[in-house]
């Protein structure tokens, strides 16, 4: 997704921060432009589209000077456009950013009590304000004045930033999102990811969460945001090319495991308004009139977009109280299904290209329902066919097995869910704001179940030669149950089967003994201590529980023999964190037999035929 390059040194920057953007396309982006100071000012060209179009403008406005900013950008607050573009300027601070501001509403609000105008609609530009008021009330420097903003701001950012009062560096800050400054020979260059920066350098040095730095030509100044002086040698990076894309992962499909907390920040951006507790309607085609006459939600899917339409089902009625079904999109387009005017179809698609899907979307049509499709890929197939869209911004996956455009699909399922609630007076603006809080909340909560992979690493170890495995769930814990089981079959070829736990005892339960790893997506939520109860059954017989739980639960300890636990948060989010052990378990157990992770056999990334 969005994309960071800086530069600081002796040669001209335009073409180096073009060079730098170019090799960070494959991540997405709708909008690109560079800032760069010319020793006496900042020129700012910026361009709606492909970076073709950033060189063509270039061509008309060329800027010289050697030290300048780069970003390419999919639209998150603010549609794509010129004015939405960084990067943002205000005074004689120039801005990119890469994250989400999650008080951008609160700090908007004040500017503009103190008669700051927005040129834009996103909480970029509130940053570049926050630093040249900073500058303006008296910061030193550059340095300080970031300093003085970050400690406003809440959320996750990768920020860089450029001022027409020091023509001779950069100034950049990390939060929970990816920064890398290179360092060469006489100039000194940052970037969102590490293929930017290596047509000028392969020495990197990787700033940390809650770290900031001064870039000069000369080199590099690191301090933590409270001002104590960081010492950090560069290490050297010897990738090749498809290396760099994998960002020293061993493969794309872990990659994009650990992408999924930026993949859900990206796809939240610019639809949330907290103010009134509701979500930004304009791509979805679905007013408050339209919303209130529908009867019927009816979501069709395949494999794993089946498994979030599964979760996304629960939501809607729940939220939203209308009825929702979940349809198989293989069986619906033979099925000869009853459609009609007051039915809604959401079409669920990571490629947007899904034959089967794409099929019930023509039917769903034919009988006169109203189609809104939720897809990555931009102007696909299934997006085209509909009346509405509603794009997950995970970027590129190139992994078969889907891990992110899992994650971002649920995500962009419960926006929905909270604007169907509200457009139909189901949902209060309070539960909204609760809902959308969570939400918000959410990446952090991510990066706080990643960073446990040790312990999914470890029953990945002792279980990886196991030929079954069973995954149990509830409620909003089945779905997840399913795709865990899918994933594992996927990539390791290993047999596994994902069941609702309630329904153990009419049949799975006579697989279980010593020899069986089963999986209990077991969450604290209103179906606990029943789930609770089915790992006792499993615990009666002899079965090896591996229990996904929330942190801190003594009783599934005390009952399972691996425990991973997710991070204390609201009901309503936690299929999104569940999903992630599961992810990384099947990850670790196909690594661990040396299977083809990203391209198992068998398997197409977009299926387009029956």
């Amino acid at each position: 997704m969005c994309g960071i390059v800086g530069y600081v040194g002796p040669k001209k920057a335009a073409p180096i921060l073009l060079d730098g953007l170019r090799r960070l396309e494959y991540r997405g982006y709708d909008s690109a432009g560079l800032a760069v100071h010319d020793g006496r000012e900042i020129e700012v060209v910026r361009a709606a589209g492909k970076l073709e179009n950033l060189a063509n403008a270039l061509e008309q406005r060329p800027l010289c000077g050697s030290t300048g900013l780069g970003h390419t950008r999919w639209a998150t607050h603010g549609r794509p456009s010129e004015q939405n573009a960084h990067p943002h300027a205000a005074g004689d601070v120039a801005v990119v950013h890469n994250g989400i501001i999650e008080n951008y509403l609160e700090l908007k609000h004040e500017l503009q009590a103190s008669g700051v105008r927005f040129a834009s609609d996103t909480d970029t530009e509130i940053v570049a304000h926050l630093i040249h008021r900073a500058l303006e009330q008296g910061a030193p420097n550059l340095f300080g004045a970031m300093r003085q903003a970050l400690g406003r701001l809440r959320g996750a950012y990768a920020l860089a930033a450029i001022s027409r009062r020091e023509p001779d560096r950069l100034v950049i800050a990390k939060n929970a999102s990816p920064l890398v400054v290179g360092v060469g020979e006489g100039e000194t260059l940052c970037g969102s990811d590490i293929p930017a920066l290596l047509g000028s350098t392969r020495n990197m040095l990787f700033l940390e969460d809650g770290e900031m730095a001064e870039l000069t030509a000369s080199g590099v100044r690191i301090e933590t945001v409270e001002g104590k002086p960081v010492e950090r040698a560069p290490r050297r990076i010897d990738w090749s090319a498809v290396q760099a894309e994998k960002g020293g992962y061993k493969h794309f499909m872990l990659k994009e495991i650990f992408e999924q907390p930026r993949a859900v920040e990206d796809t939240l951006r610019g639809r949330i308004n907290l103010d009134e507790g509701d979500v930004v309607e304009a791509e979805l085609g679905l007013d408050a009139q339209a919303a209130r006459s529908i009867e019927r939600v009816v979501l069709v899917a395949c494999g794993t977009s089946h498994h979030a339409a599964l979760v996304g089902r629960y939501w809607i009625e729940q939220l939203a109280r209308v009825a929702a079904h979940t349809e198989l999109a293989s069986e619906v387009r033979y099925r000869d299904p009853v459609f009609g005017p007051k039915d809604l179809v959401v079409a669920v698609s990571q490629s947007g290209e899904t034959a089967d899907t794409l099929a019930a979307v023509k039917a769903a049509r034919e009988g006169g329902a109203r189609v809104l499709a939720i897809a990555n890929v931009l102007d696909s197939a299934i997006p085209r066919a509909s009346h509405g869209s509603l794009y997950t911004h995970a970027g590129p996956e190139i992994g078969v097995a889907s891990t992110k455009c899992f994650t971002t699909q649920l995500v962009a399922l419960l926006l929905l869910a909270v604007h169907l609630g509200r457009r139909r007076g189901a949902l209060d603006a309070e539960r909204g704001r609760e809902i959308l809080q969570a939400l918000l909340e959410l990446p952090n909560e991510l990066r706080w179940t990643l960073a446990r992979k040790a312990d999914i690493h470890q029953v990945a170890r002792h279980w990886h030669n196991a030929p079954h495995m069973l995954f149990l769930g509830r409620g909003l814990g089945y779905p997840i149950a399913l795709e865990g089981a899918l994933k594992l079959k996927e990539i390791s070829y290993s047999h596994a089967e994902g069941y609702a736990a309630g329904e153990m005892k009419h049949g799975p339960i006579a697989l279980i003994d010593e020899n069986m790893p089963v999986v209990v997506v077991m969450p604290r939520d209103r179906q606990y201590e029943k789930t609770l109860s089915n790992l006792q059954e499993v615990r009666a017989r002899d079965g090896q529980v591996i229990a996904v739980v929330t942190e801190g639960d003594a009783e599934a300890k005390k009952l399972a023999q691996w425990v991973l636990e997710l991070p204390k948060m609201p009901e309503l989010t936690q299929p999104v964190a569940a999903v992630v052990p599961l992810q990384l378990l099947a990850y670790y157990i196909a690594d661990l037999k040396g299977t083809d992770v990203d391209q198992p056999r068998n398997l197409a990334k977009t299926v387009t035929v029956e």
